[in-house]
């Protein structure tokens, strides 16, 4: 006999458990461990945007600048080689950063007038997708544009260029524009970068606003910043004791992406078991421990990041378009979250040399791209050395990176480039093409700013890095 609802009704198909569904432990750990590897990054907003609630005025914290929600701070010059906040910066660029809380009030962004300079703004949602083109490569010109939250039904204020509707109501803003290591260029760069600003519409006035980057006050540590890590990696921003009480607050405010309603029903609904049984939380807690060591941290190394490319390369190919790939989403979000587009920059990993060892400053290696065969780019590239953490690693020459930055690159009579990696200084003849390594195991990365569409497409690798004989 077949049941039916209502009289005439037809059978509808529910989202999800039937409000009150018996839920076992087990089904609760499964569905939780979806939940963690799902909702992993936005907590990892969440809990920065807890943070930049607490700042007073734009400053530095350490060695980042930091501002109050729906304001950014610039730095002046390269990132500090000691930070640790956010795991695999990088010193091409000089970075600016501002948390958007929507829900607040819609922000202003500027963009200056940047000339032949490369540059972009990464502006992202919670969910770590970029959701507006602006930057050098799409010819977006100077001026106001506004950002608004996902309910927001305003008019365009007279003077403001575009309007850029995120998909949720936080996000980061995040500049970052390109510096040659000079000293004439550290000058040169100093009155663009201190027109570089975001605030909320309210301080809008249609004249350009400034700032001197380089007077920001030091700021005391708020005390919602993540927890200082206790093995030399980044700052934690997800604390599994406390995870599924801010996934409560992120199913509310990160609308479903379509087709993903079922899935925050069933979040939803083994959330709602837990807060009328003690087993069931017991589960969720317990599960956030073990997913946080099991499914998260293996995802910290690049090896297991993107796809598997020539030459033991490794790379994502939709970096900041994840839309449902929670799997590169989380593996980018724990191993270098604020990755830009896809269309904007390309990034390759390598851990290995070419027979497949773990790189180690114990070893001397190359690294030689063919004549013509730099990273594609119509903007530029860098090659970027990393300890086992993903930080920088403190050495003699204090050289973190090299690549179109460096105009001291010297290349071979044939017209390649070779790179030497390596822990002691080369010979004087080397020196100028020299990466310090560390003394243990390294990481290396390739950022391509302005990748062209054989990199974009994966149809141009990175060469591979060979062992020395010393």
């Amino acid at each position: 006999m077949t049941a039916t609802v209502g009289t005439n009704s037809p059978m509808t198909p529910v989202s999800g458990p039937v409000p009150g569904t018996i839920t076992t432990p087990g089904y609760a750990k499964a569905v939780a461990q979806m939940a963690y590897a799902w909702g992993w990054p936005m907590v990892n907003i969440q809990s920065r945007r807890l943070m930049y609630a607490q700042v007073p005025m734009k400053g530095t914290l350490g060695p980042l600048p930091v501002a109050p929600l729906n304001e950014l701070a610039m730095l002046a010059d390269y990132i500090d080689p000691n930070i640790r906040i956010v795991a695999h910066p990088n010193q091409d660029v000089v970075y600016g950063f501002g948390v958007m809380a929507l829900d607040n009030e819609p922000v202003v962004v500027q963009i200056p007038d940047f000339g032949e300079r490369f540059w972009m703004y990464e502006i992202a949602d919670q969910r770590t997708d970029s959701f507006a083109r602006a930057a050098k490569i799409y010819g977006t010109n100077p001026g106001f544009y506004l950002i608004v939250g996902p309910g927001w039904k305003g008019e365009k204020p007279e003077g403001i260029a575009d309007v850029f509707r995120s998909p949720t109501n936080t996000g980061v803003v995040i500049p970052r524009v390109f510096m040659e290591d000079t000293a004439e260029d550290r000058s040169a760069i100093q009155p663009v970068l201190s027109r570089i600003m975001m605030y909320p519409l309210s301080k809008f006035t249609g004249s350009i606003q400034s700032v001197d980057w380089k007077k920001l006050p030091a700021l005391p540590v708020p005390k919602a910043t993540g927890a200082s890590a206790k093995d030399g990696g980044e700052t934690p921003w997800v604390n599994p004791d406390t995870f599924f009480k801010q996934l409560e607050q992120v199913l509310d405010d990160v609308p479903p992406l379509p087709g993903e309603e079922a899935l925050y029903s069933q979040f939803r609904a083994v959330l709602e078991a837990a807060s009328g049984d003690a087993t069931i939380a017991e589960v969720l807690r317990e599960t956030a421990r073990e997913s946080e060591k099991q499914l998260v941290a293996p995802l910290f190394y690049f090896s297991n990041v993107g796809v598997k490319v020539a030459n033991n390369w490794t790379r994502p190919f939709n970096n900041a378009a994840f839309g449902t790939d929670y799997l590169t989403r989380l593996a980018i979000a724990k191993s270098n979250i604020f990755t830009n587009h896809m269309l904007e920059t390309t990034y390759l990993y390598q851990y290995k040399d070419e027979t497949g060892a773990r790189l180690d400053g114990k070893n001397t290696y190359t690294l030689t791209f063919p004549p013509g065969q730099t990273p594609p780019v119509t903007g530029f590239w860098s090659l970027t050395m990393y300890n086992q953490k993903h930080f920088f690693v403190s050495n003699e020459i204090k050289r973190y990176s090299t690549g179109t930055k460096n105009k001291a690159l010297r290349f071979n009579s044939d017209g390649s480039l070779t790179i030497y990696i390596q822990n002691k200084r080369p010979a004087a003849e080397k020196a100028s093409n020299w990466l310090p390594a560390p003394e243990g195991e390294f990481a290396i990365t390739i950022r391509a700013y302005g990748p062209r569409e054989e990199l974009i497409k994966g149809d141009w690798s990175p060469p591979p890095v060979k062992i020395g004989k010393g």
